[in-house]
């Protein structure tokens, strides 16, 4: 039975701001979604039992979710949970017994407990919860609810949440750094209808209420914004994929109107799974399977649960972004999205502003795929096409604590800065081994840039600090400034940080690249010159130069 619920409301009721990369300032409520609160920091989340029924007529929700955690601090008296209006919480208990609700800011709430929170219990709470949640207008960038219709006129019903927050549509903590070992998602919907989640299905079981619930099981860590229900009048296909790991389940839902042309279209996952298997190492979910699941959007990198709306086009929605050729040889969201099972969803941001992980190593799949099947002329080619979506306005990297969003810079320009350090590197296997080693020394666990940074400059065997500091904390391209002097060839970084050291490789005559190692400073090299020779970066480099 729910249990009534006393909610005393804290603070103040703070404005939305604009997109984070244009805000100078921030909120009480953009701390309280974006930190480690002290009411989050006391207790490890191991488990989410969530149950949702969706009422498609009203466009509404209502459920529950049980959270299992482990106490960490012992003595604690608040446990922090995040929900977004115009959802709300109806009532929360524990033990049997109801909670009081406090609610702090705009999205927050802190369950007030009366039971002994003992270090290292093992403790839950449940929260039921109901309302129209927020109608997604520009999905998947604003996120929400997507309502919409086959063309048969059937409900077709998608949540996307990137940025925005699990906490949209359900109860949780939501905040990157913890995520659960484990999580069940039940979701009911009218019985002529499919909902496909995450992981693997359980069981599907028919109400007498002309319902069904589908009950999906994910058997792995898994981010909250992750979590996804998709619901549709499916069609239903499957296939296999002999992987590093065995074999891999795979597993297609499309509309019924959709289904000859996705079996043929989607004959590229297979492809896409041997290239970032090669490249990064065994997909990171074989127990949940993988699936790819149309919806009306253009698509997201939901965990074991892609998402996918580019209407069947090589391309993004039929464009290449490079417009080199290369990207119209691949569908952009079969690579892309899924990209992101390896950066994203296996490795995971602890801090929002830290979504360069996610986005700038997944930009940079795209460059791997061709390469992998096309050559490395023509991933060079892509990824360096990219360069003119480029905007080098703000740092990539925005404030922390905050949920804060980093610019777009953080694909086009995270990826072009990866294709640097490859060049940096100057050994493809060693490139290669760098990449799977990250998949595989941070398997399953949130990281921060810090740990990246510095696993990255020991994977390739040079102090990458200031390199890393220039092209994520700073807007400004870094300049290679040089003169003819004396015979000598002069050069030295400038517009960049302290200490910049990234070595180049140039030619003075056309085609012959050599490494110079500059740095802020001044330095030469003997060279048989003439006051007009000119010089030549190695164009996979993401600099600029400037004779003097």
């Amino acid at each position: 039975m729910r249990l009534p619920v006393v909610i005393l409301l804290l603070g103040t009721l703070w404005p939305l701001g604009v997109k984070a990369q244009t805000r100078t300032t921030y909120t009480h409520d953009d701390t309280l979604r974006g930190s480690i609160t002290p009411e989050r920091a006391w207790w490890d989340l191991n488990f989410y039992d969530l149950h949702v029924s969706v009422d498609i007529a009203n466009k509404r929700i209502s459920g529950r979710n049980n959270i299992k955690y482990k106490v960490i601090t012992e003595g604690q008296k608040f446990l922090q949970v995040d929900l977004q209006p115009p959802l709300t919480i109806d009532s929360a208990e524990q033990a049997g017994k109801p909670l009081i609700i406090r609610q702090v800011g705009r999205n927050a709430y802190w369950l007030e407990l009366e039971k002994e929170q003992a270090q290292n219990a093992l403790e839950s709470v449940t929260i039921w919860y109901s309302g129209a949640p927020k109608e997604a207008i520009r999905a998947p960038w604003d996120g929400g609810f997507s309502w919409s219709k086959d063309k048969q006129g059937n409900p077709f019903v998608a949540t996307s949440c990137q940025g925005l927050g699990a906490s949209v549509w359900w109860p949780c903590k939501d905040h990157p750094y913890d995520e659960p070992d484990s999580q069940r998602i039940s979701i009911t919907v009218p019985e002529k209808l499919t909902d496909v989640s995450n992981g693997r299905l359980r069981s599907v079981t028919r109400n007498l209420d002309g319902t069904r619930t589908f009950e999906w099981f994910v058997c792995n860590p898994l981010n909250n914004y992750g979590v996804n229900l998709n619901i549709a009048d499916y069609a239903h296909f499957a296939d296999t994929f002999q992987g590093e790991k065995g074999q891999l389940d795979l597993n297609f839902f499309v509309l019924q109107e959709n289904l000859e042309k996705a079996k043929q279209h989607f004959q590229q996952v297979k492809g896409m799974l041997r290239a970032f298997e090669h490249w990064f190492g065994p997909y990171p979910f074989y127990e949940d399977g993988y699936k790819l699941v149309e919806v009306p959007y253009l698509g997201m990198e939901h965990q074991s649960s892609v998402t996918y709306g580019n209407n069947y086009l090589n391309g993004y929605r039929g464009t290449d972004l490079s417009k080199t050729g290369w990207g119209l040889k691949w569908d952009f969201i079969i690579v892309h999205e899924s990209g992101h099972e390896w950066f994203a969803n296996n490795i995971t941001y602890r801090d929002n502003a830290d979504m360069w992980i996610h986005e700038s190593f997944t930009n940079y799949s795209e460059s791997l795929y061709t390469e992998y099947f096309y050559g490395k002329k023509a991933a060079a080619e892509y990824v360096r096409g990219c360069r003119k979506l480029i905007e080098n306005k703000q740092p990539i990297i925005p404030p922390y604590g905050v949920n804060a969003d980093g610019p777009l810079d953080m694909y086009y320009k995270g990826g072009n800065f990866l294709h640097t350090l490859r060049q940096v590197a100057n050994d493809d296997v060693l490139w290669r081994e760098m990449l799977r080693g990250l998949n595989r020394d941070f398997y399953h666990q949130t990281v921060s840039s810090a740990q990246v940074e510095t696993y990255i400059s020991k994977a390739l065997k040079r102090d990458l600090s200031k390199v890393f500091d220039q092209y994520l904390r700073h807007a400004d391209v870094p300049v290679l400034e040089y003169r003819m002097k004396h015979r000598k060839l002069e050069y030295r970084w400038i517009n960049c940080v302290s200490g910049f050291d990234l070595p180049v490789k140039v030619a003075l005559k056309p085609g012959v690249f050599n490494f110079i190692y500059p740095t802020t400073e001044w330095k030469s090299v003997k060279h048989k010159l003439h006051k007009n020779s000119t010089l030549a970066v190695d164009p996979d480099f993401y600099v600029e130069t400037r004779k003097l």
